[in-house]
């Protein structure tokens, strides 16, 4: 396997500029799916994306959802192959360019510059995520021209509303189960450690998010008739916020840790050798002094421990000057990030049940939900983890950093729920990518390296069917 794979790295140095040229013809199509003025260039995007599928060696089409479409497209590996399939997801799909003039180039007129680390790639869905996309196919392409098969089976699904909520995936992933069915599942939509080591993300965060209104009296009062003697929506709903943390920052919803385990102590300890910098994460931040959860640190809290915050609060009067009133109702949205096996659903209820016994008389709460995500973990006694593990030092010469990431990346969730696919999340991003900002980029070595890492990968796949 060894000389198989030395083939497909020969052909991807050949293929460079060849790969670059793609992906540069990939970032030219606008594909904002947020803004429905760019519903056709979406489409454009799955066609391109799905002729290039086909012309790697794949099996691909179209296929239509409710809202953008979905490109799918498959590889049965070699001949009278037994063994596991694997799912490889991405979105082709991209971020508003706004605010346009902060942008140094045309964000969908992409370019290679200079920079610190060598060169790199500038535009929007250079990083997030048509970079890493083409890497995949790039390494696959490589892998076929070389051997005439992949050296397993292979799905790949590409959605085309992952920036706008994903609102058309876990129906079409009930709708084709059978068709999307798979052993494992590989996203590459997260980062590396730094440019010279790789990382594998071994838990993401789950997501709760609420929007609550608390409602006092049938009309805005004058504060000094009415100051004293009703309930202040304003004043309520923030004595209830304050109540979500105790004096060592832990929330304080009944029975929120009941089911967060902890890191393992295999990833545990290689965090703390890692070199994490945290007053430049904190200066970063423009901080000198964190704060969070008593007796963890930046990196714990981030990472692997579940938070509660207030993401914005509103009522009353917020314009200019001063208006004396106490207004009619409150609203606060609130966020919780999860950790592995906390229940999302009962989360909601206890944030909901905690807002409800504080309320005073002549007050009620009204609830909107804007999501409830559960937290992903990948079990670090993982097959496919140790073969990632393996892949990304035969071409980093280090082994990688097992990490993780205080976001969420529902679709991972989704796959695990409907399809039974464990997920492994290898991604070649770097913090300062500029991911949703102007000047999005892509390091040009990340680039390449994805490319190798992803035949490294497929090649240590081949050898778990031994």
């Amino acid at each position: 396997m060894t000389s198989d794979l030395d083939g497909v790295l020969a052909r991807l140095h050949e293929q460079e500029s060849e790969s670059l040229s793609r992906l540069f013809e990939f970032l030219r199509i606008p594909s904002i799916s947020a803004d429905p003025a760019y519903k056709g260039e979406v489409a454009r995007a799955a066609n391109w994306v799905c002729d290039q599928l086909r012309q790697a060696g794949f099996n691909a089409s179209v296929m239509a959802t409710n809202g953008h479409p979905m490109v799918v497209a498959r590889h049965d590996g070699p001949p009278g192959d037994n063994g596991a399939r694997f799912l490889y997801y991405g979105h082709y799909d991209v971020q508003p360019a706004d605010p346009l003039e902060l942008w140094k180039s045309g964000p969908f007129d992409p370019v290679v510059v200079d920079g610190p680390r060598g060169k790199r790639i500038v535009g929007r869905g250079a990083v997030d995520d048509k970079g890493q996309v083409i890497a995949i196919i790039e390494a696959m392409r490589a892998w076929i021209r070389v051997h005439g098969t992949l050296p397993v089976a292979v799905t790949i699904i590409l959605e085309g509303e992952e920036e706008c909520g994903s609102e058309s995936l876990e129906p079409f992933l009930r709708e084709h189960a059978d068709l999307l069915k798979a052993d494992a599942c590989v996203v590459s939509d997260t980062g590396m450690w730094d440019v010279e080591t790789p990382a594998i993300t071994t838990s993401l965060r789950g997501l709760v998010y609420q929007e609550v209104t608390v409602h006092g009296p049938d009309k805005d009062l004058h504060s000094g008739l009415y100051g004293g003697a009703v309930p202040n929506p304003v004043n309520v709903l923030a004595s209830i916020i304050a109540q979500l943390h105790d004096a060592d920052r832990r929330v304080t919803l009944p029975g929120f840790y009941d089911d967060v385990v902890e890191v393992a102590p295999r990833v545990r300890e290689q965090w703390r050798t890692m070199g994490f910098d945290e007053a430049e994460f904190l200066a970063g931040a423009g901080m000198t002094t964190g704060l969070g959860e008593k007796g963890q640190s930046s990196l714990e809290r981030t990472w692997s421990r579940p938070t509660c915050d207030a993401n914005g609060i509103f009522g009353g009067y917020t314009g200019k000057g001063a208006k004396t009133v106490i207004g009619s109702h409150a609203t606060a949205k609130v966020s919780f990030r999860l950790v592995a096996k906390q229940d999302p659903t009962k989360v909601v209820a206890a944030f909901q049940t905690f807002v409800k016994d504080r309320l005073p008389a002549g007050c009620r709460a009204e609830f909107q939900s804007f999501g409830a995500n559960p937290a992903f973990q990948v079990g670090s006694d993982s097959p496919y983890l140790a073969a990632a593990e393996r892949a990304l030092e035969r071409v980093y010469g280090r082994k990688p950093m097992l990490i993780g990431s205080g976001g969420s990346i529902p679709a991972v969730g989704a796959i695990a729920r409907i399809l039974g696919a464990p997920a492994l999340l290898v991604g070649f991003g770097l913090d300062d990518d500029c991911v949703h900002s102007p000047n999005e980029k892509f390091e040009l070595a990340c680039f390449l390296g994805a490319q190798r890492s992803h035949a490294a990968m497929l090649a240590e796949f081949g050898r778990m069917r031994v």
